[in-house]
């Protein structure tokens, strides 16, 4: 699988070239030791052989076949009678090691040169006395020790070290910033950076933290301006509510209620949902969320509406009660708008508790499920605008539950009627 980090890619680049350099390297001191071998070879190995063809032709021919043990070395030796058979040398190192052999042999003739095996020649050399010697000579090459390619592995191993040390060095402050950033919720109460560092990891930190505090002033100054603007409204709202009381067409009173209602409605979920984007600022705490949803419940049932109950947790868990009340509530009441059967299934896994409220009503179209979260939207059609309400329901209830780390979803129901379904991490209490 390819690293998908900053941190391991430039590791895994800055390791490969280095493994590329040291493989060049070894690959350059194989080449320059077959060079001074080759240089070695034309100029001492001929001057050695023709010595000591001119010292068994000096030698009486009964005492050369002592001699020859003697001669012998790593590279060449010398055999008495016999002849040679074979092709010419074919490489052109073997043609040139041949030749100078050939060159430093004169005045003695040289009968037939041969290739023996692979850049091995073979030559027959005629003495003075016309006794045929012949001549084995082998290309020797000059291996490299075993500790130069440890050498170079450890060079290796030490530089790929202070690779790693040196990116981790550099990607390290990308990490706080990414973490920072990932830290700072709907709440805006992210840990501010230190501003140290070389300048350019000061400087980005001095921006995010300028960034955070840009953001929550805007934040803080929104929701004064909503919560100013719904303590003005209440005034004339409460005006108005006076004088519909006095109106004698009745008809007329209710139509005026119900709108002042509405308005005072409007207002009053708007600023919610204002202060639900600053987050829960409502500690976890141990509760029993058998006994809330079943409170719940039964608040409902106790008023007639037709709400029930599946499932259960089994034991307390650590939450924000307050806002799962909220957001359970908001996605019951928005049920129990448009159908006449509504369900609260409480789903458990191994980390993973799951709350969904289902209804048999008419469902949202598939691609509206993610809009209605929005605040102020309204599907047109079968849950249309004659149920009324503000529109902010189902946004304040997605805030709440983005603040308390949950996950809200829509989801339509095979059998008809919508799913809201309520994801969070299970956690429980530590003392059960």
């Amino acid at each position: 699988m390819t690293p998908r980090s900053l941190f391991a890619r430039v590791t895994l680049i800055i390791v490969v070239g280095l493994a590329i350099a040291q493989l060049l390297t070894f690959a350059a001191i194989r080449y320059e030791r077959g060079m001074a071998l080759r240089e070695l070879m034309m100029t001492g190995i001929e001057r050695d052989i023709a010595s000591s063809i001119a010292m068994l032709d000096h030698l009486p021919a009964a005492e050369r076949e002592a001699w020859l043990g003697r001669l012998e070395r790593r590279n060449y030796r010398f055999m008495l009678g016999g002849g040679v058979t074979g092709p010419q040398p074919a490489s052109q190192q073997s043609q040139e090691f041949a030749a100078a052999i050939v060159t430093a042999l004169r005045p003695f003739e040289v009968v037939k040169v041969a290739q023996s095996t692979g850049d091995d020649v073979r030559i027959e050399v005629r003495l003075t006395d016309g006794s045929p010697v012949v001549v084995d000579a082998r290309r020797v090459g000059m291996p490299v020790s075993n500790w130069v390619v440890w050498v170079l592995l450890l060079q290796l191993a030490v530089l790929g070290t202070c690779a790693w040390f040196a990116v981790r060095l550099v990607t390290r402050p990308l990490a706080r910033l990414a973490q920072a950033a990932d830290e700072l919720g709907p709440d805006l109460k992210g840990r501010m950076l230190a501003e140290e560092g070389p300048s350019e990891v000061a400087h980005a930190a001095r921006a995010f933290n300028a960034m955070q505090r840009r953001i929550a002033g805007y934040m803080a100054e929104r929701v004064e301006i909503l919560a100013a603007i719904s303590h003005d409204l209440q005034t004339p709202i409460t005006r108005m509510r006076l004088r519909t009381e006095m109106m004698d067409n009745e008809k007329d009173q209710l139509k005026f209620r119900q709108d002042l209602d509405a308005m005072n409605a409007l207002v009053t979920e708007g600023v919610t949902y204002a202060k639900t984007l600053h987050g829960a600022t409502e500690p976890p705490c141990r509760v029993d969320a058998d006994a809330l949803l079943e409170s719940m419940v039964a608040d409902y049932q106790d008023s007639g509406q037709p709400v029930h109950l599946e499932g259960r947790i089994g034991g307390p868990v650590v939450t924000r009660p307050n806002a799962l009340r909220r957001i359970l509530a908001n996605l019951v009441d928005n049920a129990l708008k448009f159908a006449s059967d509504v369900r609260m299934e409480v789903r458990v896994g191994a980390d993973r508790l799951v709350i969904a409220i289902t209804d048999n009503g008419p469902g949202i179209p598939h691609d509206q499920l993610e809009a209605v979260l929005k605040p102020f939207y309204r599907v047109e059609g079968s849950r249309n605008r004659s149920t009324g309400g503000t529109g902010l329901g189902l946004a304040i209830a997605h805030q709440l539950a983005i603040a308390m780390g949950a996950e809200l979803s829509l989801h339509n129901r095979d059998g008809g009627g919508l799913e809201a379904r309520v994801a969070m991490p299970l956690q429980r209490d530590p003392a059960s």
